[in-house]
């Protein structure tokens, strides 16, 4: 039994749980697929703009070029089992990188020798940072015109970690890239051109590169004598530092987010993949590095802590659900502790309630591989759950977990979806309750008053994806209306409001009292509900259906029917029946306060502004500036990146429908943008009072 577990645990330690995440185009795929190719899981490499890549599975995103879902695949590195999520770079589908990231135990970050640092780079940066992902960077397109390898450290440095320290210096730039100088084993690699970059030759440092090996060697040695007692000592006293000491300080101070080491290639050359996979087992924790998951029992309401062993109580999480034609729903999971197995029942403590686990699969991309159990520290994919959703824990009844909810962000464009015929009524309500399922930013509501079904997601191309899907893999005859933006109301002053319901018909009546303070709240806070109730003014039972009046009465604001959002709410008063009041009573009562209150305090109308950069070169750059400030957008900085002009800025979302193509006629295509958003904020007066006439209009035709 001893040996058994020492196995285990041997091969728990030589486990890697790895994302790679990048801005958009940065080559994230292409390096996936050469990562699968050095490591003999595939035997032909396939090309992003060809459409043959093995992660890029959907028809979608073989035809766009880009990728739209994070897919997982399994992969072997001499001794090492490394599981890999390859995660999307546009900021549409920004949630699959947090959803992956939840359940990383280390990340490989990209960055393009040629765009450097750039915003979605930035974006999944922090989003590491949030959840505590020990990362390499990989600075890839070194083959590339315009790379620059010194000046994308530099920005890395500057713009997210000071701790980014190279590990690698490149050998050469853009067509005369042909190698990399190793600063831990002072050896130089040079990649053969001829095999597909198989046979790396090891050498020594060329003549005219050692002295500046020696500098960053020695910039390398300095830095982890900062992090490391042992090595300050030996650089104090000029001994020398072996190459298995550096690499164990390296590894130590990365997965304790102390250091990020930087490497270098050029994927699409085969260059520098095999010296990228070493790094990763060298330097990556696996799953018994990373501290014990810390989760909260339902029961007890007290903080319980899982840690990576298979005799442990069962702890996984849910991170991402997905239709497949076959097996119907998947959920794939993170088993933290403990054991899954094909054919056992385990308990959702989010939903309370029992599944069954049908079947167990590891997936290779779209293709699977069926298999017995998942055990701790490893992820599957589960067939058989009815109810599990993303985010929700799943564990061992006897004992119970719950870990932290995944929160993901507020849709920020909406369009209304109708069926064309009676059959494709159906099948839509079931496709987007599918889609729904897979895609936690993707929203679907009926709107009574005009009897449209709405959809609402993270950006044109979100929803263009969906409406894709939806005509093409579900086969759902639609018609679809143009985009809107996801408009908000806010109280911009305090107030009193009372609401009152009271019904006698005979026999049992209905009566609910409330008086709530209704105040502006902080931004991104959403609606904040306070009891302030003292001498049983209103019965402890109805509090909770005073706060669901609110929060459905919050759906609709008073102007013109958007959400409010950014009010704190508190309950301060009110009375009771002793016969008729209920827990309807005091949901509608709140609901009526509620709407009372949002008139009284001066509500305003919000709109979504959007972080952008657009890059253009210089000679576009007077056009692509005066097309922005007609679009209301305020320009924070102009600055050289290499041979173009990066503008950034922030410009209302409603301002940006059709961008793209406005773009390339300005720039005769060669301007790109990438936006994200960032906060909202009060409409100007005139174009609020348009947008409130045009909703009542539509409200009353």
């Amino acid at each position: 039994m001893v040996m058994l577990d020492m196995e285990i645990k041997f091969e728990l330690m030589k486990t890697r749980n790895i994302g790679i995440m990048a801005h958009i185009d940065a080559g994230k795929t292409t390096t996936t697929e050469r990562i699968l190719f050095f490591s003999g899981k595939i035997h032909r490499i396939g090309e992003v703009d060809e459409g043959t890549t093995v992660m890029d599975w959907m028809e979608q995103e073989q035809e766009r070029g880009i990728t739209i879902t994070s897919a997982s695949t399994t992969t072997f590195w001499g001794e090492h089992r490394i599981n890999i999520i390859d995660t999307p770079g546009h900021v549409d589908f920004t949630v699959e990188v947090e959803r992956s990231l939840r359940v990383l135990d280390g990340g490989v970050v990209v960055f393009c020798a040629v765009g450097g640092v750039e915003p979605q780079s930035e974006t999944v940066w922090r989003q590491a940072d949030k959840y505590q992902v020990p990362r390499i960077a990989y600075i890839n397109k070194m083959d590339r015109v315009g790379s620059n390898f010194f000046e994308t450290v530099k920005q890395m440095k500057e713009r997210l970690n000071p701790n980014c320290t190279p590990i690698q210096l490149p050998m050469g730039s853009e067509d005369s890239f042909n190698g990399i100088i190793d600063l831990v084993e002072m050896k130089a690699m040079v990649f053969s051109e001829g095999d597909k970059g198989l046979n790396i030759n090891i050498e020594n440092i060329p003549d005219d590169l050692v002295n500046k090996a020696k500098e960053h060697h020695a910039h390398l040695v300095e830095k982890l004598a900062e992090l490391d007692d042992a090595i300050m000592s030996k650089f104090i006293h000029n001994e020398p530092v072996t190459t298995e000491e550096l690499k164990i300080v390296i590894r130590r101070n990365t997965i304790n987010l102390k250091f990020v080491p930087v490497l270098c290639g050029a994927s699409f050359r085969n260059k520098g993949i095999q010296p990228l996979l070493d790094a990763i087992c060298d330097y990556l924790p696996s799953p018994l590095d990373i501290p014990p998951v810390k989760g909260v029992n339902p029961l007890t309401q007290k903080e319980e802590i899982r840690t990576v062993d298979d005799s442990e109580h069962l702890c996984a999480i849910c991170f991402k659900i997905m239709s497949d034609p076959y097996v119907g729903k998947l959920n794939f999971c993170r088993v933290y502790s403990g054991v899954i197995r094909s054919g056992e029942y385990v308990y959702n403590s989010n939903k309370d309630v029992k599944e069954r686990v049908g079947k167990l699969v590891k997936m290779h991309a779209n293709k699977q591989e069926i298999v017995d159990e998942i055990c701790s520290g490893d992820i599957g994919g589960c067939v058989g759950f009815k109810e599990t959703k993303t985010g929700d824990t799943i564990c061992s009844q006897k004992h119970p977990i719950t870990l932290e909810i995944m929160q993901f962000p507020e849709a920020v464009i909406w369009m209304s979806i109708e069926p064309i015929t009676k059959i494709d009524q159906e099948k839509l309500s079931i496709s987007l309750s599918k889609l729904q399922e897979e895609d936690p930013t993707f929203r679907v509501k009926y709107n009574e008053e005009t009897g449209q079904t709405v959809i609402s997601g993270m950006g044109e191309l979100h929803l263009e994806i969906i409406v894709d899907r939806l005509l093409r893999e579900f086969k759902v005859g639609a018609n679809v209306g143009k985009p809107h933006v996801a408009y908000k109301e806010t109280i911009t002053k305090k107030t009193t409001a009372t609401g009152k319901f009271i019904r006698q018909s005979g026999g049992r009546g209905q009566y609910g009292h409330v008086v709530i303070e209704l105040e502006p709240g902080d931004k991104g806070s959403g609606i904040v509900f306070l009891n302030r109730i003292t001498g049983g003014a209103i019965p402890r039972e109805y509090i909770p259906a005073v706060k669901e009046g609110i929060l459905g009465s919050s759906k609709n604001g008073s102007l013109a029917g958007y959400p409010v959002i950014d009010a704190v709410i508190t309950l301060v008063d009110g009375s009771f029946h002793e016969v008729d009041s209920s827990e309807l009573a005091f949901k509608i009562a709140a609901s009526m306060a509620f709407s009372n209150g949002v008139k009284q305090a001066n509500p305003i109308l919000l709109e979504p502004i959007m972080n952008i950069e657009v890059l253009v070169p210089g000679e576009y750059m007077g056009d692509v500036v005066g097309d922005l400030n007609s679009r209301r957008c305020k320009i924070e900085s102009i600055h050289d990146k290499l041979n173009i002009k990066a503008i950034k800025g922030f410009v209302p979302l409603s301002e940006m429908f059709g961008y793209a193509t406005a773009l390339r006629s300005l720039t005769q295509g060669r301007g790109i943008y990438t936006m994200e958003p960032s906060y909202y904020t009060e409409i100007p007066k005139h174009l609020s009072e348009k947008i409130i006439s045009l909703q009542s209009s539509k409200l009353n035709t």
